[in-house]
């Protein structure tokens, strides 16, 4: 078995199980990444190198780079690192408005450089990724990300606009997910695809939403469960930033109580409070339910007769993975 050192482990997986053009491949993607960061005058290129070297599970690279084979080459490796390229800038924007001084238990660049410098090293990620597909001249590519970056805009509004709105409903939720994180994953596959042309667009678009919304609520079971060490945050960090998740939306149709709680006034300890009365409703078992029925749905995508056998295989790992890394 190969070993992949600092790699998380549901990508390990799919590496292991590939050919070997997968990791030769998404060596080449960690190469346009450090070379995306670098050479933009200090203190900016210091600012996002340490950003992208701070890795993380480079899933939507992983996706372009599946949805596109073998045969992807260069544009598919272009395609991937823009998209990480996007992902990473909205994450050291969200560190802004969040005020947030760690991410995956790392100081954030908000936290270590202030907040001005963390604005621009979050825009100089987004020119870098489209700058990338310029380079070869991509319409197809530059159109799928732009869409996909006015969704995190509208996502990342709608969910400032709910804050600390413990009355939002599922729905309301839902399309805030869709747009902040199935639309990227949705995205990655789309980019593949058209890297490496051919048919099965639609159900690798559904795929990839899918198993993006089944990462979210996820994610959002995550900063409910904890813990800590493995989220790099403290339990509750959602209901302290004013987010409502699906955990507590389900967890008030047993304990409707809980939509009276003044997010407002949390404090650590009774946002740690909050996080152990919607455990006991209950509904992190509920939601973890709907994510692992969203992975099912994901792969009967699959079945589609437009993906290889490998491809098949391997995108059923990412999605797998994507339960894994919560279980």
């Amino acid at each position: 078995m190969t070993r992949h050192s600092a790699v998380p482990p549901p990508v390990t997986a799919v590496l292991d199980a590939s050919s070997r053009w997968l990791p030769a491949r998404l060596g080449e993607v960690e190469e346009r990444l450090r070379e995306a960061g670098a050479g933009h005058g200090e203190p900016l290129a210091e600012d996002a190198t340490a950003t992208l070297a701070a890795g993380g599970k480079r899933l939507r690279p992983l996706l372009v780079l599946l949805c596109a084979g073998a045969d992807g080459g260069d544009a598919a490796v272009r395609a991937a690192a823009a998209i990480e390229l996007v992902h990473m800038a909205t994450l050291v924007h969200d560190d802004v408005l969040d005020a947030a001084p760690l991410r995956r238990g790392q100081p954030t660049v908000a936290g270590t450089s202030g907040r001005d410098r963390a604005v621009a090293t979050g825009d100089l990620l987004f020119s870098r990724a489209f700058a990338l597909l310029a380079a070869r001249r991509d319409v197809r590519a530059t159109e799928l990300l732009a869409r996909a970056s006015v969704a995190l805009a509208r996502g990342e509004l709608a969910q400032r606009r709910d804050a600390f709105d413990t009355s939002i409903a599922e729905q309301r939720y839902l399309e805030r997910c869709r747009l902040k994180t199935a639309t990227l994953f949705a995205c990655a596959c789309l980019l593949g695809r058209s890297a490496a042309g051919g048919g099965g667009e639609e159900e690798l678009r559904s795929f990839g939403a899918e198993i993006g919304l089944a990462f979210q609520l996820l994610d959002d079971v995550l900063d409910v469960s904890g813990p800590p060490e493995c989220t790099g945050k403290a339990r509750g960090t959602d209901l302290l930033d004013g987010t409502v998740t699906l955990p507590l939306i389900a967890a008030a149709e047993t304990d409707p109580a809980i939509r009276s709680v003044d997010l407002r006034g949390l404090d650590a300890d009774a946002a740690e409070a909050l996080c152990d009365r919607i455990a006991a409703s209950g509904a992190l078992d509920r939601v973890r339910s709907r994510a692992l029925a969203m992975v099912a749905g994901a792969k009967e995508q699959l079945e589609s007769g437009a993906f290889d056998a490998e491809q098949r295989h391997l995108l059923g790992l990412v999605a797998d993975g994507v339960v894994q890394r919560y279980s």
